[in-house]
């Protein structure tokens, strides 16, 4: 009998293989994206301190409209870049999370671009 794999385990696998060879520095932290079917996380992670230095995400108090879309992975872009530049922080790792870098997470990752983070 041939049984479907979990789409979330393989996802998983591929995010493993990535982070071995990615890790993220208190000069350039690493932007990890999370998204699920209704909402998009977004943190940037200092692996070295074991710290997320900024995080933004559909399910903040400030964010309004719908959260599982391109426009709100626009906007969750937009705001940690944002918030990144607050923090003086330019350069960082893109770490798509094992996701297709397709649909939200490439929105996401444009809208970080176009407001001031480098990767």
């Amino acid at each position: 009998m041939i049984t479907k794999q979990d789409k979330n385990q393989v996802r998983k696998k591929r995010h493993a293989r990535v982070r071995s060879k990615i890790t993220g520095t208190t000069e350039r932290p690493r932007l990890n994206v999370f998204r699920s079917n209704k909402h998009i996380y977004a943190q940037l992670i200092d692996d070295s301190q074991g710290l997320t230095l900024v995080s933004a995400s559909t399910m903040d108090k400030g964010f309004e409209g719908n959260a599982g879309n391109l426009e709100a992975a626009k906007k969750i872009g937009e705001i940690i870049a944002k918030s990144a530049t607050e923090k003086n922080i330019k350069s960082v790792i893109f770490d798509r999370g094992g996701y297709l870098y397709h649909g939200r997470v490439k929105a996401l990752a444009e809208a970080a671009r176009e407001n001031g983070l480098e990767f």
